[in-house]
């Protein structure tokens, strides 16, 4: 018994960023920006929150998998950048969308977010607690990059993503695995709300995203392909096997080099950062509806997910569509 995606759905803000815009605020260039990252433009909020942009991408989700938010029993939401504490992305969901069946409560695992909630609703109806699940990647980044920044600002984008699965007997998700490594947590950490009480005192706050870039491009160099094997392993499927490895979308560069490492085609590595940039964990169901939607998906098909992120996270999964 598994899980198999039977719908997918997308959103972004109406205000697109185009590098030269960025040009104005730091020392950069888009020549310099497209050479490093392969990115020309995001998405930025002026308006959308992390809940409005994940209820849109859920709606079409459940659109295209033909259902009704009625049926929907479970609501996984993966951010790091919630407009406020309480309540959580997932409730929120549920409200617009009409949801009220369901069970909701968000998770954080920065740029592995989707996959695992993706997991953890394997989880929920291998042990038999539903047998359907609503999951969405949403993030607004903008609100938590320092614009000063030529490291961080040039690389997130906003948006967000959804899948909608159910309960299969066969095919769905063949093997996957998580990782985290808290020890090194602190190359790609902040973007924090300052908690002043009369008993806490001064202390150090961290308003914005800060990334050691090097350390953090290493990690994923090294860690993703050897994720990718272990999911690999557990599903019986090798290498070759795979028809797409839709990865997160952070680096040109990075997935470069794991499609070497992997010794797998290019060509088969899907990319949307040109035009969406970095996501977070929106840019997986992001980018499975964008090629979803565009026919380059197909039932049989194998597929590789796999993620990266702060934490230091990592995961992936293989699937059969």
């Amino acid at each position: 018994m598994s899980i198999r995606i039977v719908g997918t759905g997308s959103a972004l803000p109406k205000r697109r960023v185009e590098n030269r815009e960025i040009v104005g605020l730091v020392d950069t260039s888009d020549a310099w920006i497209r050479e490093r990252t392969g990115i020309a433009g995001r998405y930025i909020s002026t308006g959308e929150t992390v809940a409005s942009l994940a209820a849109q991408a859920c709606r079409r989700a459940l659109e295209d998998a033909g259902k009704q938010a009625g049926e929907v029993e479970l609501i996984l939401a993966a951010t790091c950048s919630p407009e406020e504490a309480a309540p959580c992305v997932a409730c929120r969901i549920q409200k617009d969308i009409g949801a009220g069946n369901a069970v909701a409560f968000d998770l954080n695992a920065a740029c592995s977010g989707f996959l695992f909630a993706l997991h953890t609703a394997w989880a929920y109806v291998e042990a038999g607690i539903c047998k359907n699940a609503l999951i969405a990647g949403s993030e607004v980044l903008s609100k938590l990059v320092d614009w000063e920044d030529r490291g961080t600002c040039i690389l997130f984008g906003d948006g967000a993503g959804a899948v909608y699965v159910e309960k299969c007997e066969s095919g769905g998700i063949l093997g996957f695995v998580m990782h985290a490594d808290g020890q090194r947590g602190g190359v790609l950490a902040g973007g924090g709300r300052q908690l002043i009480n009369p008993w806490a005192g001064r202390q150090d706050f961290r308003p914005f995203l800060e990334m050691d870039g090097r350390e953090v491009f290493a990690f994923a160099l090294r860690q993703v392909p050897v994720t990718v094997e272990e999911a690999l392993g557990k599903s019986g499927l090798a290498t070759g096997d795979i028809d797409l490895f839709v990865l997160h979308q952070a680096n040109r560069r990075i997935i470069e080099g794991i499609s070497k490492r992997l010794g797998a085609d290019l060509a088969r590595f899907p990319m949307n950062l040109e035009q969406v940039g970095n996501t977070s964990s929106a840019a997986i169901p992001l980018l499975l509806d964008q090629l979803r939607r565009q026919g380059r998906i197909e039932r049989g098909m194998h597929l590789v997910l796999s993620g990266f992120g702060a934490g230091l996270t990592c995961g992936a999964c293989a699937m059969e569509w």
